[in-house]
């Protein structure tokens, strides 16, 4: 019986030691949340149109009530498999949508991905991008309006990804896209898109990402490479001092049969300090270099050249909603904003948001 007993102890220590080492089953779960988010601005420059300046996607509209965002989305996560379907309108997606089917115009998300090995995964369809650190959905941004670098980088892409996070610290990851943030390729190109990111989180209160893209997004005929760097860090300095610092560098080929690369770059800079935990405010200033106008043009002498300065202050009663006021002043070296029919080179505008998420 000593025998017996001590064999059965020992097989009890060895299950438990084999349960300690193999990793822990998610266990599956569907989740439904929403975000919806209404917004005013009143832009200085009074478009007669409402319609603000063209490299604006999210709180496009002058002097009216709008609707930016509002999505509804169902997540579905397991220890093998994962799915996302978002569905979304707004004058973000009424904007930032424009190029695309009008069936998938209020897709914001839609992607299914399966786990091939110990944080390997493989996911496919309309994800979010793997660029920048901003998105659509204002409240997990800094500031109320997105910047000038987000604006006029990929929001979304559709495609294939592989993942790899092998410890709390790395995350890796490769793309195989349809171009830059299309869900439909531009007609007459076969010509794929690649991505890839690297995060790296050192401690819980450092992220460093670097971020790249390469493809052609015109017809082959007249291909046009485009090579593509993003980098960021976010920096929580002390308990209420957080602060993001990003360079975005850009290049693409001139023509098919030229030699010689167009490109531009845009640094950016944003503290935020919260004074609790219902009140917050955010500082940004951000510059944007597109000389020879391959993001933004603008027919104009010295292209868009362009910096950008602004201040806002979020309250959150509850942790549910948010409220936000922000003053913004842009400035560019060419008079490239319009007041009536009166040539600028300013453009002011005071934006407020209320969001609600569940």
């Amino acid at each position: 019986m000593k025998k017996i007993s001590m064999i059965t102890a020992a097989a009890m220590a060895c299950m438990q030691a084999t349960a300690q080492q193999l990793p822990e089953k998610t266990e599956p779960k569907l989740t439904i949340s929403g975000y919806a988010e209404a917004y005013y601005v009143f832009d200085f420059n009074k478009p007669e149109d409402h319609s603000r300046p063209g490299f604006l996607y999210n709180h496009a509209r002058h002097n009216e009530l709008n609707i930016n965002l509002a999505m509804l989305k169902a997540n579905y996560s397991a220890d093998r498999v994962r799915g996302n379907v978002a569905i979304m309108a707004g004058t973000y997606a009424q904007y930032n949508m424009a190029s695309e089917q009008e069936l998938v115009r209020h897709i914001y998300e839609a992607n299914a991905g399966v786990r091939i090995g110990k944080g390997l995964w493989v996911d496919a369809g309309i994800l979010p991008s793997h660029i920048g650190f901003e998105s659509a959905i204002g409240k997990d941004n800094f500031t109320l309006t997105r910047s000038l670098m987000a604006e006029n980088s990929p929001y979304y892409e559709a495609g294939a990804k592989i993942s790899w996070t092998p410890n709390d610290k790395w995350y890796f990851a490769a793309m195989y896209l349809n171009g830059w943030q299309r869900i439909k390729r531009p007609d007459a190109n076969q010509t794929p898109g690649f991505g890839s990111q690297i995060t790296y989180k050192p401690t819980g209160k450092v992220t460093l990402n670097w971020s790249t893209f390469i493809g052609n997004d015109k017809p082959d005929s007249v291909r046009q490479m485009r090579y593509f760097s993003d980098l960021y860090g976010t920096f929580a300095l002390t308990g209420k001092l957080s602060l993001i610092a990003g360079l975005d560098i850009g290049a693409e080929k001139k023509g098919k049969d030229v030699d010689g690369m167009n490109a531009w770059f845009a640094p950016i800079l944003i503290a935020r300090y919260a004074f609790t935990d219902k009140i917050a405010m955010a500082g940004r200033y951000e510059y944007y270099n597109d000389a020879d106008g391959v993001i933004i043009a603008t027919g104009t002498p010295n292209g868009f050249r362009t910096s950008g300065y602004s201040l806002n202050l979020d309250v959150s009663p509850v942790s549910q909603v948010m409220f936000r006021l922000e003053g913004k002043l842009y400035n560019s070296k060419d008079d490239i904003f319009l007041k009536g029919e009166q040539p600028r080179k300013e453009n002011f505008s005071i934006a407020t948001s209320l969001a609600f998420s569940f």
